[in-house]
Formats: structure tokens, C-alpha cells, sequence
């Protein structure tokens, strides 16, 4: 018994040391990275205030966009989503939504709204997705091209999209979404500033729980009243105004998030569009276009632009958030799997050499270690070896970073393109930052224990999203009412 004793004190002094150190390098990273991003949104902030894109039709340069909408079983939020989409301010575009089989009246909807008619003509090309069954055009928007087929997944209905679009660029949208009027030409810059080198480029996703949407526009920013869709947007903000700026920074962009992503046509089709294997399609094409273009050895940019934003519903419940997570994580690790000839390999610049290593270590391993962490922290009370002091300390320290980490992404929201301006807004984001640390943290890092699970059990599954639809009515403003934690 002594002996074990002395054999568990061993075990959980080497593993303390491993975890310290383990924490120690990871928040020196997102250290750096949050400190790149601020100084990329500082760029970004000058060149959207001194060249505001607001004179597009004067300008015969802009490229054709596709906008690619795969849609299942979205008839509560189809309707607002592609008007708010043919509402964009954009000179050269067509908006190709797929019914991707759906078993609600998603399709219906769109034929009563936008009075579909059958294109009598055969589909020209060999399209790499499951059968189309037909194609119709709008009476009323030219523009507007539905899409029926048998269902595929979200990855085959994207490629269906792919194949049938003629516009050089593509703007893969998801159908619960509703982008800024200017959002489209915003994005687009890349393309406008380095035409050769650009091949992709990704905007910010906002929460639009309890946003109010008149005439497919977002006309009133609220802060969701209810506890779990607000600490989403806390967390949406640290990720896009942080994280993906300060890979934006490094020349490493390794995420475009599929809910509002730009991509050269000609480039996604040559690598064979989207891999219908994969579960976190936005993560993997992003790969594959690095690993592509790297070993063409081509020059070519991957790039971030935060003002343009896409609003989307978020889950409002813990059964549907931790089903979307659980996704999350298997395709995060599937991806990563996928592609892991490119970590610390040098033929893939800053993305093999840094980015992608230090991904793998903070965001794959991150909650499994501390995970661990919480098992073996009472494990350490029981055989009497926590140092109290030390944990007190290391929780502090770790917690406040954390809240720190969670409050320069709101900085960087109030100072840039503040879409939250009222005061208490502001305030109660800075409390949602402090309150993840207890009870949600811990939460999401069992959540992602699970999704380990069933990542090694092979589970595929999507997994369902329930729409409530956007909100078209008067809310009471800046959201601060009582609050509930689903």
C-alpha cells in the first residue's frame, strides 16, 4: 500500500509538471496570437475607414459570385435567408440554393415564395453529387436558381451548387444565415487587391438569436437574454476577432467558416470539390487547398476579413449545442488525422511549421488534458498530495487568463466595427467572459470527451439542428433581461 502510495504521488507530480507546461507554452501562443490579431484588425480598421466599397457598380472589375446554399429541412428560416441574399448589394451574382431531399416543405416554401418554374433543359455537366431531380429559376429573380435533389449531406449538395455555377468566385452560405447588405462586396476584397494570389477569403459569423430581421436585414442588433446563446457570442467574438486574425497575421489561415466563405470556382473543382467523407467540410477544403497550392509551390493568400458579417441562429439548448460540439470536435479531429503529413513539415510554410501544430496541441488536445485535469485533481486530494496553494494559484492564474483572453475579443468588438453599442451590451458581455469559466468551460471540455468517443466509434452522424426562425418583431433592445441557462 505504502508502495503504490509513493507510485500514485509520482504519477500525479509528473503529470502536474506536464500539465503546467503544457499550459504555459498553449497560452504563450494564443498570447501571440491575440497580439497579431489586434494588429491585423488595426490594418483592417484603417483600409475599411479610408476605402469604404460602397461604389461597386461604377467598377467592371468585381467577379462574378455564385452564392451556394445547401438547405435541409430549413423551411423556417429559407424563406428570410434567401431574400436577405438577393438583397445583397453586388454587381455580378447568382444565388443557387439546394434542397438537399428534404423532408419538410423547405421546397414548397421556396416555390410559393420566389414562383419557381421547371428549367426545361438537361443538366450540362456530370455533376458529383447524388441525382438531381430538377432545377428551377425564379419569375421574379432572374438570379435565383433552386436546386432539387436526393439527399447527400451538405457536402454533396454544395458540390451539386459547384458544378451548375458559372461565376468565377463561389460564396458558400449556409440557409440558416442572413449576410450584411454589403457583406458580399466587403468580403470580395482579396480578390480586388492581389486578383493572381487570392484564392479564398472568410468573414465574421455573428449570433442572430433575437436579432430583429425585416426584409432579409438584420435592422436590430440585440444581445440574446438567454444565458447559453449569450455566451456563444462571447465566444464567436474571441474566435473570429482574435484567432483567425492572428492566423490571418502568420499567413496561416486554416479556418473559413462554411457558414460565409469565398473561394476561387475554377481552384475547389481541380481538387475535387468538397470530400463527401468529412462531417466539417469548411475545415477540410481549407487543408486541402494549402496542401495544393503548396505543393504547385504557387504564391497564393488564404485571408480574413472581419467587417463583413453573417448572421446565424445559434443552438439555445444544451442537448442541441453539445450535438453541434460533439460535430465539431469529430471533424476537427478527422481533419486533422486527414492531413497530418503536414504538421512540422516545412513544405507547407507557417501553416505546417506553426499554425496547424500549435491547433492540433490547444484546440484537439487542449480539453482532453484538462479533462484529465478535473479526474485527477481529486484523485490528488484524496492520496494527499494537492498543494493547495499551488492549485488556488494555478486556478487563478489559468482562470484569468481565460477572462482576459474572452475580453480582448470584446475590446477588439467595441473598438472595430462595434455592432453591440449600448453600454449594458458591453457589460454584460465582459460577465458572460468571467461566467464560462464555471460550470460552461467544464462542460464543453466533457462534451469533447464524448466526441472523442465517438470518433473512435465511428459515428458520422450530422446530427439535427431545431430552428426557432429570426425574429421580425420589436424586442425590447439591448437584451439584458432576466437570464436562463438551458
Amino acid at each position: 500500500m505504502h508502495t503504490l502510495r509513493h507510485l500514485v504521488l509520482a504519477v500525479l507530480a509528473t503529470t502536474g509538471t506536464l500539465v503546467v507546461g503544457y499550459y504555459a507554452v498553449v497560452n504563450v501562443f494564443y498570447l501571440l496570437i491575440h497580439a497579431l490579431g489586434l494588429l491585423e484588425l488595426r490594418d483592417d480598421v484603417r483600409e475599411a475607414s479610408y476605402d469604404p466599397p460602397y461604389q461597386p457598380f461604377d467598377s467592371p472589375s468585381y467577379p462574378g459570385v455564385g452564392l451556394l446554399v445547401p438547405a435541409y429541412n430549413e423551411a423556417a428560416t429559407i424563406a428570410e435567408s434567401t431574400r436577405s441574399m438577393l438583397a445583397l448589394n453586388y454587381p455580378d451574382m447568382e444565388l443557387v440554393v439546394v434542397n438537399d431531399g428534404s423532408t419538410d416543405d423547405t421546397l414548397e416554401v421556396l416555390k410559393r415564395e420566389y414562383d419557381l418554374e421547371p428549367v426545361d433543359a438537361e443538366v450540362p455537366l456530370a455533376v458529383p453529387s447524388e441525382p438531381i431531380r430538377a432545377v428551377y429559376r425564379s419569375t421574379i429573380y432572374e438570379e435565383l436558381l433552386v436546386v432539387d435533389k436526393e439527399n447527400g449531406g451538405k457536402s454533396d449538395a454544395l458540390n451539386a451548387a459547384l458544378w451548375l455555377t458559372e461565376k468565377e468566385l463561389f460564396c458558400a452560405v449556409d440557409s440558416d444565415t442572413v449576410i450584411d447588405r454589403e457583406g458580399l462586396l466587403q468580403i470580395v476584397r482579396p480578390f480586388l487587391a492581389e486578383p493572381s494570389r487570392a484564392v479564398a477569403s472568410g468573414g465574421t459569423i455573428r449570433v442572430a438569436n433575437e436579432c430583429v430581421v425585416e426584409g432579409g436585414v438584420v435592422e436590430e442588433v440585440n444581445l440574446p437574454r438567454t444565458g447559453l446563446p449569450g455566451l456563444q457570442v462571447m465566444e464567436y467574438l474571441r474566435a473570429f476577432y482574435s484567432g483567425r486574425l492572428g492566423m490571418n497575421r502568420l499567413n496561416g489561415l486554416i479556418l473559413i467558416s462554411g457558414a460565409f466563405g469565398v473561394f476561387r470556382t475554377d481552384l475547389v473543382r481541380d481538387i475535387g470539390g468538397y470530400d463527401h467523407d468529412t462531417i466539417t467540410e469548411d475545415f477540410d477544403v481549407v487543408m486541402r487547398l494549402h496542401k495544393h497550392l503548396s505543393e504547385l509551390d504557387r504564391e497564393y493568400t488564404v485571408d480574413f476579413v472581419p467587417e463583413p458579417v453573417a448572421w446565424t441562429e445559434v443552438p439555445a439548448s444544451r442537448t442541441v449545442l453539445s450535438r453541434q460540439r460533439r460535430r465539431w470536435y469529430r471533424g476537427m479531429l478527422e481533419t486533422v488525422v486527414t492531413h497530418r503529413d503536414m504538421l512540422f513539415n516545412p513544405r507547407y510554410g507557417p501553416v505546417g511549421l506553426l499554425v496547424l501544430p500549435m491547433f492540433v496541441a490547444a484546440e484537439v488536445f487542449g480539453p482532453l488534458i484538462e479533462g484529465i485535469g478535473y479526474v485527477l485533481l481529486p484523485l490528488a486530494w484524496y492520496v494527499g498530495a494537492l498543494n493547495v496553494e499551488f492549485f488556488v494559484v494555478f486556478f487563478l492564474l489559468t482562470t484569468g487568463f481565460g477572462v482576459f483572453l474572452s475580453w480582448f475579443g470584446i475590446f477588439s468588438e467595441a473598438w472595430s466595427f462595434n455592432r453591440y453599442e449600448k453600454p449594458g451590451q458591453i457589460l454584460r458581455l465582459l460577465w458572460y467572459g468571467v461566467l464560462e469559466n464555471f460550470g460552461y468551460r467544464q462542460w464543453k471540455t466533457a462534451v469533447s470527451w464524448r466526441g472523442l468517443v465517438e470518433y473512435l466509434r465511428g459515428n458520422t452522424e450530422w446530427g439535427a439542428m431545431d430552428r426557432a426562425g429570426f425574429s421580425t418583431g420589436a424586442d425590447d433592445g439591448d437584451g439584458d433581461g432576466g437570464e436562463e441557462n438551458d
